[in-house]
């Protein structure tokens, strides 16, 4: 059986986390190895880096310091997981759906300005199976209409847009590291925060609101409750898992973008012979092969096709339901224009098993088995 995916796992990691239990004695968040994370991610990206939980958490903190309040619009694809919108309603927002690129699947920069109201407060675009938005065009929109531009990246770590790591290029932006990412510490993100007169602000947000980081730094002789604010902080133990990871960071990057050009030559002949579409890499965003994914005929295509890998052992997966499709978005969003790619491509698209374990021979026997079920479709 070859599974969709399997965590990311270095062996380094079970004796940090024993370290962790054991030597320094400290399970509770922003200890040794949470620090360790955070200045790898400071001298990486050049942002104020805070580890959160989940991604989810780490995106209700940008709505948080944009101050998101009940009535406000924020705009953002509809082909996206569900904590993208959640959390903006759960500050009362309303959610406007755009549709996405064909090409990418991500917001379709074009048809953002048409959505923006007087309300409209953020715009969040979400870099698809970590390509890059075209980010130049929508900061544009956003400086011109006064809006916060918050990335979800959960699937960005890595990946980069014009030179620029994804996360570090608007206001705000977040990482997600749930077992199923590239880097990976069961369930954990964080919050990337890129603007200087919000840092001090989201050191209290995440630590229920006090003023406890400057305390620790001794820049104060007490701290007390001075704004809202919750618990984000990640377990040591969670943080001792993912430091060995960015250890190897680049190791890892390497061998995901090896498997992805394996699949992508194994496969190029199908969508020369027009059976499949591949993805699409803009030549201004470097990716961070976080996903390989194909686009079949059509819905009923692509479900035979899932079926037929399972016979062999292949666990193949689709994607996001559409947002705005359902119950909750209805309820706290709407879709704005014209529904042209989101429905139909999310119906074509499959996703292929991607992670770091994954062996070369492995992504062979997949690419015959896809060739294989298109060559008896004749």
């Amino acid at each position: 059986m070859i599974c969709f995916n399997e965590p990311t796992y270095v062996e380094k990691g079970i004796g940090y986390i024993t370290e962790a239990i054991l030597k320094n004695r400290r399970l509770n968040g922003d200890g040794v190895f949470t620090e360790r994370c955070t200045k790898w991610f400071e001298e990486r990206t050049g942002s104020k880096v805070l580890l959160t939980t989940s991604c989810t958490h780490a995106l209700e903190m940008t709505a948080m310091l944009a101050e998101i309040q009940p009535g406000d619009e924020v705009i953002m694809p509809s082909f996206t997981f569900v904590s993208t919108a959640d959390a903006f309603v759960l500050r009362g927002a309303r959610i406007k759906f755009v549709d996405i690129r064909k090409d990418t699947m991500n917001i379709d920069e074009n048809l953002i300005e048409s959505a923006i109201t007087d309300r409209t407060k953020a715009i969040v675009p979400v870099h698809y199976a970590g390509v890059g938005c075209e980010m130049d065009t929508i900061l544009d929109i956003a400086r011109r209409n006064h809006c916060f531009v918050i990335e979800d990246a959960a699937q960005g770590m890595m990946g980069s847009y014009k030179g620029k790591y994804l996360g570090t290029i608007g206001d705000m932006g977040a990482y997600s590291f749930h077992e199923t990412k590239n880097y990976t510490m069961g369930e954990g993100g964080l919050v990337l925060v890129n603007r200087k007169e919000y840092m001090h602000r989201s050191e209290i947000i995440r630590e229920k609101g006090t003023n406890r980081a400057q305390f620790f730094r001794g820049e104060i002789d007490k701290y007390s409750w001075v704004d809202v604010g919750s618990s984000y902080l990640p377990s040591e133990m969670n943080a001792a898992y993912l430091l060995p990871q960015l250890e190897i960071a680049d190791e890892i990057n390497s061998k995901r973008l090896k498997l992805w050009e394996l699949y992508y030559d194994g496969l190029k002949e199908l969508e020369r012979e027009g059976k499949i579409e591949l993805p699409y890499i803009p030549k201004e965003c470097s990716h961070n092969g976080h996903m390989f994914y194909i686009k079949a005929k059509d819905l009923e295509e692509r479900t035979e096709l899932i079926q037929y890998l399972k016979e062999y052992g292949i666990k193949a997966v689709f994607h996001y339901i559409p947002l705005h499709s359902s119950i909750a978005g209805r309820k706290y969003g709407e879709f704005v224009g014209e529904d042209r790619n989101t429905t139909k491509e999310s119906e074509r698209l499959l996703r292929l098993p991607m992670f770091y374990a994954l062996g070369e021979e492995e992504v062979e026997y997949v690419v015959g088995k896809v060739k294989e079920f298109y060559s008896r479709r004749r």
